[in-house]
């Protein structure tokens, strides 16, 4: 049984892409990539913004399901300019992984969807007792 997720404000966005921000399948929760874009869609050129915006709206998706931060279980994020920014991006990621902290991986891409984006950031979180 697979369940979407789609918090507030979300789901005209996603429909138009024909995409769930988050899905619940078995005992885990998929998070679709997320970028640092603002809720109107602009992309900020602060990079410390797009990393915290793109934190916030996993927590957003992660609160649809009923989770914290604490439930995420794996991460890749995607860069573009990784061995310029990743010091920065990993003290914003420190403020939102706890422990035990998940298995991440940081790849280095040329190019992502959205103009102007820098990191686009997929989780999968476990549901409790899983």
């Amino acid at each position: 049984m697979k369940r979407a997720l789609f918090p507030e404000g979300s789901e005209a966005a996603a429909s138009r892409i024909k995409v769930s921000p988050g899905i619940v399948s078995g005992n885990h929760v998929f998070l679709t990539g997320m970028t640092g874009s603002g809720a109107d869609g602009s992309m900020p050129d602060d990079l410390e913004t797009q990393f915290r915006q793109a934190f916030e709206k996993i927590g957003l998706v992660l609160r649809e399901a009923g989770l914290s931060f604490g439930s995420i279980v794996e991460m890749t994020s995607y860069h573009v300019g990784l061995s310029e920014h990743f010091d920065r991006f990993n003290a914003v990621r420190a403020d939102y992984v706890e422990e035990p902290f998940p298995a991440w991986t940081a790849v280095e891409v040329a190019g992502l969807r959205r103009k102007g984006a820098v990191v686009e950031i997929r989780v999968v979180a476990a549901l409790p007792g899983a």
